[in-house]
């Protein structure tokens, strides 16, 4: 009877631990604070920005005359005696050429690369809201798994304290071995899922790391802010898929690519007509009269057939190409919509189905199996299954929200604008 009482006494510890939410401490690092930091210091979003940058530097010389050719020469003079200026061919000569483009090339070539930044400038700021959707999904992986250690250290004190009373009561002869044993083997089991769910948490804090620009060790403190989810809907997915094509800046930069393309096939068309040669020159005849030449000249595109109609071609093709990768693009996006809000909806509705029922019901069968215990109705290891089964619902709670949590990031990401909040 006295092992009996302390039974009974682990057990009620067992409900009160199991009923009991954790503790949270202050937390060490929040999600606002993380983003922030990641938007200054990712080196791959400060690449993307240098990549824009550089685009919008390629403007300028892509609609610019080409440069100038000044030439110098001293003009006929005499082989044999080359240092004289005798002969009335004899001259110095100064040339200034310059190639003039047929009209409308440049300016296609201009607005090709006008485009063609527009289109960097929106993926970098594309970039921009993925990188706060990854670091929202890493982040919560760290705050999930700081959360399930702790119930899983919880739940194996526990099971050490259970194994240590069968054990007592095996010795005495009030248990049987076969209670003993299923004890050893759940300590080892949860020894091997906290072991699991520890280097998840390192590798998932590495993975945060990386995103916030540091060295993949630097460490990330545990209590991560993971809220419940807010009590009101998220927007009807016609109103997302509204402001997704409406904002999403990853579709304006197809766009943008498409317009580029079209530019450069205009472009493409035009290199069939000619490009104009201007040039001026002043002979200085030391011995007779100066003289002034004026020249006019233009290309001719005799292989047309191997040069400017395959560029024609290219150009054509590259602009099919984008257009198709935009109507690609726009149909995954609403795809995603559909399919990441319905998973923030089954998340957070699972999430509060198991708060307000399934848990409550999972510990209310661990107080009437110790009930039945009391009175000799049911064995030892019904207890620790019910126990463990209120653990696992509690484990697998903190997995909804964190998951809701990073369906909402990925929805934020894809419309352009935050959504928790929104009518």
């Amino acid at each position: 009877m006295r092992f009996r009482h302390v039974m009974l006494c682990t057990l009620a510890a067992a409900g009160g631990l199991g009923t009991a939410r954790a503790q949270q401490p202050a937390d060490t690092l929040r999600l606002a604070e993380a983003v922030r930091i990641a938007l200054e210091a990712n080196p791959m979003l400060q690449a993307a920005r240098f990549s824009a940058a550089a685009a919008r530097e390629r403007v300028g010389p892509a609609g610019a005359l080409p440069d100038p050719q000044l030439q110098l020469g001293l003009m006929n003079r005499m082989a044999s005696e080359f240092g004289s200026t005798m002969d009335p061919m004899t001259m110095n000569q100064v040339q200034l050429m310059q190639m003039v483009p047929w009209p409308g090339k440049l300016s296609s070539a201009r607005s090709a690369a006008r485009h063609a930044a527009a289109a960097a400038g929106a993926g970098a700021e594309e970039q921009t809201r993925m990188l706060a959707a990854q670091v929202r999904m890493a982040y919560y992986d760290v705050a999930y798994a700081d959360r399930a250690l702790a119930v899983m250290q919880r739940t194996l004190g526990l099971l050490r304290t259970f194994r240590e009373v069968t054990a007592t009561m095996y010795a005495v002869g009030s248990g049987i071995q076969q209670d003993v044993l299923r004890a050893q083997v759940e300590v080892a089991r949860m020894t091997e899922e906290i072991t699991r769910m520890g280097q998840d948490r390192v590798a998932g804090a590495a993975r945060l790391s990386a995103l916030l620009g540091r060295e993949a060790t630097s460490p990330i403190g545990a209590a991560l802010e993971l809220p419940d989810p807010p009590a009101g809907d998220l927007p009807a997915v016609d109103t997302l898929v509204a402001w997704a094509l409406d904002r999403r800046p990853a579709l304006r930069a197809g766009a943008e690519r498409v317009a580029a393309a079209e530019a450069s096939l205009s472009a493409a068309r035009r290199e069939l007509l000619p490009d104009f040669q201007l040039g001026f020159a002043y002979q200085a005849r030391p011995a007779f009269p100066n003289m002034v030449s004026l020249m006019f000249g233009v290309n001719l595109p005799i292989f047309a057939g191997a040069r400017q109609l395959p560029m024609r071609r290219e150009a054509r093709a590259m602009r099919d190409m984008s257009q198709a990768e935009l109507t690609n693009l726009r149909n995954e996006t609403i795809a995603r919509i559909i399919e990441t809000r319905a998973q923030a909806e089954r998340d957070r509705n699972l999430g509060r189905l198991y708060r307000a029922s399934i848990v409550p019901q999972a510990r209310a069968a661990v107080d009437a199996a110790l009930a039945s215990y009391r009175v000799g109705r049911v064995t030892f290891m019904t207890l620790v299954d019910n126990q463990m089964t209120v653990n696992r619902y509690d484990t697998e709670t903190y997995r909804l929200v964190a998951d809701y949590h990073q369906a909402v990031g990925e929805l934020e990401a894809l419309v352009g604008q935050p959504l928790e909040g929104q009518p």
